[in-house]
């Protein structure tokens, strides 16, 4: 049983670094205004804010998640 809940908090200590670098990158990207483009279509700043402020919830989420495991 120890095993599996390692795994679990791995897994959740993983997940929450992963979201804080995307967090991250798109805070850079606001800040020094690095455009971002798919396709021919220009990625609006704001989709970058709302990534940014849902990339943090699940930052905080997955390490409190975590701490929790024993």
């Amino acid at each position: 049983m120890e095993e599996r809940t390692m795994t679990e908090k791995l897994y959740l200590m993983i997940s929450g670094v992963i979201f804080a670098l995307i967090g991250s990158l798109h805070l850079l990207r606001i800040i020094f205004q690095w455009p971002a483009m798919v396709g021919a279509w220009t990625v609006p700043f704001v989709l970058s804010v709302a990534a940014v402020i849902l990339a943090g919830i699940l930052t905080v989420w997955a390490f409190r998640l975590s701490r929790t495991m024993v």
